[in-house]
């Protein structure tokens, strides 16, 4: 009688399946998953050009309230032309000779043709004291006549400056020559982002077909998740091409590169999970279409809802006053929104569509007798887990403590560009020649903007900080290009002629602009060093307090203190934003607090381990000199935003099952039957964050380093003992106050 009930019961419901694949929602997907192939196959040209509407300069990190930002605006009321100093470097470690000496004059002559340096600002050849070494200013433009150059624009010129150098040295032996400064640095930056979108692409999606390959242990199934990728990938690169093209968003390289990760990692997540479920009711079903349905319909909620957590998280970047960060956001939530579309659509259609042969060579056969979660190696994990529920929850929360006690490791102090690079490209060894033979803060002077009534009020308290240099000029009213450029013609030469010791005679200073002027103070200090950033707020403390001075300062290292200081009161700010915002879904999809609660202090638990793991890894391990006061907003982002899909998945699971068998056996079978996609999806998705790491940047070799372990911590032991560990025990509360509560334990 019973087994009678149950085959009436199926065929009623097998009968309902097929009225629901009749129906409006199948053709609806159809439609999408259509539409979203035309549009991303075509949007896969835009992919490549995503570089054109880049933007690489300060301008795209700086806060718009930042006293650098304000001092920069009304710098340019006095000199709309901005430069980023450069240095060419020469050296001979027995000594420059009189014909080095002659090719450096040589490479001077050749320089002052090339198209996109400021002329008026060429100086002469400096010499080190011990005779070893030459330096050339070469002051990059950066923006003119209003118009911000790219950060494509300024590398090309610069490696135009280095190619002319190099062709005046040809044939001569121990004469070398390197970039330096923060042109030849920012240069050496971009040059390090250059093909990220491509390589990081290739590298990341071979990665993942390894994992799937190893996964799914079937030649042919791994292409559709792949597939589906790369058109999420062409449709975001489409949408998110046009919106930078009108400066609805920013892109950057760094954006560029993670949210191709983002999209890889993601869409493979919510494959798997589709995925796993489809081959579940294949054993249930004899129609691959009904099969679908019933997985479409089981997963979505929770696909959904996970995307929607990462979106919603991404979007809370939009409160960071950095302008990158910002532009992150959208970005990557407009990829998330893309990828679910895809992954929802597009996949579920062509795997239906190419029926039960893609899971070759273990086709799942309809024998209605196959129940996974009693069945295979998660079956006895989550037994195991549930029987020896308290030890697990106390180790594996013991195991997350240890990992926390370890973050006195992690230095956010920052990071000097040199320190940037995990290699050594020639713009640090360049530096480093500068640094160690010629006045380490040249050419990147603080620049105070105050009221030209006490100008020499400013000029005699600027000279008074520690940390400003005490050599004659070092403290000075700005020169004007103009006026300088009228001298140039009346001498004749490619440079000014030499001026006596100290600031410039009064005629080629810059006139005041509304009550307004300009006053330059050379550091003691590398720009971007700590030492030079102390003394931009020392600087900052004293002139704030020169009476009727109304002092701004600003120039590249004011600019890096903003930057840190932005970055430090967007993660104060952000970082609790995306846990109340991933409570309110977890409440809403869940219709519980207690799980929620739990979830949330899982994550918040993890993610501090990972940190300081992370912070342990990057001093003993990697011999990194530290990280980015940015680094743990970014950490925590993808950490939390993506790992929250994990909690998502199990619990969605755990709810489903224990609305018929209960709560405990419940999450004994959620964990069961999710605990190798979840595991499968953290594993492809920490494997596509490490591949982060083949970029030379320290930045994001350290978020991939992070995001990486991060997730498999997660997905190990707190997604799979701690939480379920934890529930158990704590049993059918975690519902409340849902009906749930009330219902078996």
């Amino acid at each position: 009688m019973a087994s009678e009930l149950v085959e009436e019961t199926q065929g009623q419901s097998a009968q309902k399946r097929h009225r629901i694949a009749r129906g409006w929602p199948v053709f609806t997907v159809l439609a999408v998953a259509l539409l979203a192939l035309l549009i991303g196959g075509f949007g896969m040209s835009y992919q490549a050009k995503l570089t054109e509407v880049q933007k690489n300069d300060n301008a795209a990190w700086l806060p718009k309230t930042a006293e650098s930002t304000k001092a920069s605006e009304e710098f340019e009321k006095f000199i709309p032309v901005q430069t980023f100093p450069g240095f060419v470097v020469f050296q001979r470690d027995s000594g420059l000779t009189a014909d080095d000496k002659s090719r450096i004059a040589n490479a001077v002559a050749a320089i002052k043709g090339i198209e996109g340096i400021d002329k008026p600002g060429l100086l002469p050849p400096q010499y080190s004291k011990d005779g070893t070494a030459a330096s050339l200013f070469v002051p990059l433009l950066a923006k003119a006549e209003g118009v911000s150059l790219t950060g494509e624009d300024v590398a090309k010129t610069e490696q135009n400056v280095m190619d002319a150098a190099k062709a005046t040295i040809e044939g001569t032996d121990g004469l070398e020559v390197y970039p330096a400064g923060a042109g030849g640095l920012f240069t050496a930056f971009i040059d390090a982002l250059a093909g990220l979108d491509g390589v990081l692409l290739f590298v990341a999606l071979g990665v993942v077909i390894l994992i799937l390959l190893l996964v799914y242990r079937s030649p042919i199934l791994w292409f559709f998740p792949i597939l589906a990728s790369v058109v999420a990938i062409g449709l975001s690169s489409m949408i998110v091409y046009f919106l930078a093209d009108a400066d609805l968003v920013t892109v950057n390289g760094q954006t560029e590169g993670i949210l191709f990760v983002l999209i890889i990692g993601a869409g493979t997540d919510y494959a798997l999970l589709l995925i796993s479920r489809y081959r579940e009711e294949l054993h249930e079903y004899e129609s691959r279409f009904d099969a679908m349905v019933k997985a479409w319909r089981e997963t979505a909620a929770a696909i959904i809802a996970s995307a929607g957590t990462v979106i919603a998280g991404l979007l809370c970047l939009s409160f960071s006053e950095l302008g990158a960060n910002r532009g992150l956001g959208p970005v990557g939530a407009i990829g998330i929104a893309c990828t679910v579309l895809v992954m929802m659509t597009f996949l579920p259609v062509v795997l239906a569509a190419a029926g039960r042969w893609v899971f070759w060579p273990r086709r799942p056969k309809t024998d209605h007798a196959v129940d996974i979660s009693t069945h295979g190696l998660w079956g006895r994990i989550s037994e195991t887990v549930v029987r020896r529920r308290r030890v697990a929850w106390v180790g594996s929360t013991i195991v997350l403590l240890i990992g926390i006690g370890l973050i006195g490791f992690l230095d956010t102090g920052g990071l000097t560009i040199q320190e940037s690079f995990t290699n050594r490209p020639p713009a640090v060894v360049g530096q480093e020649i500068y640094d160690a033979k010629f006045d380490k803060g040249a050419g990147a002077p603080a620049v105070i903007v105050a009221n030209d009534a006490q100008r020499q009020a400013v000029i005699d308290a600027t000279s008074k900080v520690e940390g400003i240099s005490t050599k004659p000029g070092s403290v000075c009213v700005q020169i004007d290009p103009t006026k300088a450029a009228k001298l140039l013609e009346q001498f004749g030469s490619a440079t000014l002629p030499d001026l006596p010791a100290g600031c410039p005679p009064e005629n080629l200073l810059v006139e005041p602009v509304d009550g307004r002027t300009v006053i330059t103070a050379l550091l003691a200090d590398s720009p971007d060093s700590p030492a030079a950033e102390a003394t931009v707020d020392r600087l900052r403390e004293v002139l704030h307090a020169v009476p009727g001075a109304d002092a701004l300062v600003g120039g590249n290292s004011a600019a890096v203190v903003d930057v840190h200081e932005a970055a430090i009161h967007d993660r104060n700010l952000i970082i609790p934003i995306v846990l109340i915002v991933i409570f309110i879904v977890l409440a809403i999809l869940l219709r519980a607090l207690v799980a929620p609660l739990l979830l949330i202090a899982s994550v918040v638990l993890s993610f501090a381990a990972a940190l300081g793991v992370s912070g342990f890894a990057f001093s003993e391990l990697f011999g990194f000199a530290g990280a980015d006061q940015g680094f743990p907003l970014f950490a925590f982002v993808f950490l939390v935003a993506l790992g929250i899909d994990y909690n998502i998945f199990l619990m969605t699971r755990v709810r489903e099952e224990t609305a018929v068998h209960g709560t405990r056996d419940g999450i004994r079978r959620g964990l069961a039957v999710t605990g190798g996609v979840i595991t499968s999806a953290g594993a492809v998705l920490a494997a596509t964050f490490a591949m982060l790491s083949v970029v030379p940047v320290v930045g994001f070799a350290e978020i991939g380093f992070a995001v990486s372990f991060g997730v498999l911590l997660d997905t190990i032991i707190v997604r799979s003992i701690l939480v379920p560990a934890l529930a158990h025990d704590i049993g059918k509360k975690i519902w409340w106050p849902s009906k749930l509560a009330a219902g078996k334990d």
